[in-house]
Parts: structure tokens; sequence; C-alpha cells
């Protein structure tokens, strides 16, 4: 099977339950409006979007051998993911997350490290992965085995074999700026949120955020801003910013993600950096309109339609 696009890193499982405005006291029960599984991270949450997308997608990522895992690699083939290159690893549970989610869409989380910590990209796999012209790398910072050099490596080799790579990240410190670093030459995009973007620089707002970074080999800089949009900085001296959407936010989990595989997509579809970075926007959109990382988006054309529907924030 040819492949638009491999995305390799951190696969999660979320259990979400809305609206939780407090955790009842002692053992007593409270009752909330609706509880979901979704297969999520970095990676996860965007290789269910991609091929929600259109995109003929690969997962690359590790789960435990648990029911966790039946259940990821199972939802993940009924979107037509190709799940050949994700690694089941005995002795170690399937990484996952409990969110409550607050009424205003906050998403204070439990999380169990589980197999991502363990994943590692084997040379023997180098030759279907790389296959994809598009190579994404999402979960920096919880991938225990994969971060730093062999992130470095697996970048690199992507590079060497013609591929466009696309690059985020999660619970960036300071100290994440040693791993990252070493990466950036061969991201052509990096995409993470603004305020990841300046806790590992130091730098303040997204122009000498991306400064920064460009200045350390990444091709192009893509910030998430929140209720601000998205800020674009290409090496070629190309700056965009584009404004937010007006929604009813139900829950922000996963929208980072799902704006990750929107420009995957406006990237296969060779649509121009203002277009993209619209659509990237309309599919965060979507996301955050339900519960779970993979809610909102339906397909390419509603997305289309959707991003020539919707009204932009006043102000952004």
């Amino acid at each position: 099977m040819a492949h638009d696009v491999s995305v390799i890193g951190l696969y999660i499982l979320d259990v979400l339950g809305r609206p939780v405005s407090k955790i009842p006291e002692r053992g007593n029960v409270d009752f909330i409006e609706e509880i979901r599984l979704t297969v999520a991270g970095t990676a996860g949450g965007t290789v269910v979007d991609t091929a929600k997308l259109g995109l003929k997608s690969l997962a690359v990522g590790a789960v435990g051998n648990d029911e966790k895992a039946d259940w990821v690699l199972a939802t993940l083939a009924k979107h037509g993911i190709d799940v050949s290159a994700m690694q089941r690893l005995d002795g170690v549970p399937t990484s996952a997350t409990i969110l409550n989610i607050r009424p205003n869409g906050e998403r204070p989380a439990l999380h169990v490290r589980g197999a991502s910590d363990h994943f590692d990209l084997l040379p023997a796999f180098y030759d279907q992965v790389f296959a994809a012209p598009i190579v994404h790398l999402g979960g920096t910072g919880l991938l225990k085995k994969l971060d730093g050099e062999p992130s470095r490596r697996l970048l690199e080799e992507a590079k060497k074999r013609g591929c466009t790579t696309t690059f985020d990240l999660i619970a960036a410190t300071a100290e994440t700026k040693a791993i990252v670093e070493p990466m950036l030459p061969f991201i052509d995009y990096f995409m993470p949120s603004i305020e990841e973007a300046q806790d590992m620089s130091g730098q303040s707002g997204p122009a000498d955020c991306a400064a920064y970074y460009l200045d350390r080999g990444a091709a192009c800089c893509i910030f998430t801003l929140g209720g601000d949009g998205a800020f674009y900085a290409h090496k070629d001296g190309i700056r965009l910013q584009v404004p937010a959407y007006e929604i009813d936010i139900v829950d922000t989990t996963g929208c980072g993600d799902a704006f990750d595989a929107g420009f995957i997509c406006a990237l296969h579809h060779k649509m121009d950096p203002e277009e993209g970075l619209r659509f990237a926007q309309a599919a965060a959109g979507l996301v955050a309109t339900g519960l779970g990382s993979d809610a909102g988006i339906v397909s390419f054309d509603d997305t289309r339609a959707t991003m020539d529907r919707w009204s932009v924030k006043p102000g952004t």
C-alpha cells in the first residue's frame, strides 16, 4: 500500500468525560453528560484526523499487549489506517490518559506513560516508513527511548530519502530545548503551540520565537496561538498570521493534533501557505466543537466547506 503520510510517535488511549466542574468528595458519585474513548496523542490524534481527511496514513508507534491496545489498534484500522508498523510491547501498559473536561473546555489530565516510553523506530522499518512523501514526528517530550539522538537520526534519514518532515511535541519545557535543537535542521515544518515555543526558546511572541528556531535550522515555523489563530514564518521570508474562527468550544483536547493533520493534508493538496493555515484552523476548530481528539472532522470536503463558511473571531 502506498501511503501519503507516516505518523510516528505518541499513541494514547484517552478516556474523556464532560462537563466536570468538580471531583466528588470521598466515594460519592456525580453525573455528567458524556464519556468517550478515543485514540489520541501527538501521533495518534494526528493520524486519525489525516485518515478522516482522506490521506492514506501509516501509524508508527507502540502500544502494550493489553485490552487498551486491542481497542486502539482496532479503532485505527476502522479508520482505514495501516497499523502494520505499530509495535505491541510485552510487560508495559498502553499509554493512556483520563481527562476531566471542564465546562469552559479546559482539560486537566491524569496520564500513564506506558508503551510510548519504550518505543523506538528500528532500521528494519525505515523502507516502509520513509516511503511516504510526508513524515510527521509527534510527541517529543513523552517518548523517552526515542527522544534525543534517535529522533534526530530518523528525521535526518527521512530528509535523505526526500521526505517532507513535520514536527510537533508535548509537555515542552526549557529542558526540552536540548532535545529539539539538534533536530531543527531536519524539520521542514516545526509546529508547536506558541506557549511551547516560548518555554523552550525563552523568547516572547511568535516573531521572536520564529527567528530563534529559523536561526537554528528549521525551514518553517508554524505556531498555534489558541484564540488568536496561527502564525507562519518561513526561511524564505514569508510571514503570515491567520485569525481563529468564531466557534462554541466544547473541548480543546486534540486541537493541536487536528491542526497538524489539517496542515499535512494541505501540503498533500499543495495549498498555498495562507490557504493551508486556514484549512488547518478549520480542522482544529471542528475538533473543538465535540468531545475528544477525533470529534468534528468528517471529511476533506466537509472541512473545506467549513473553512469557507465559518466567520473569523473579531479582533484576531
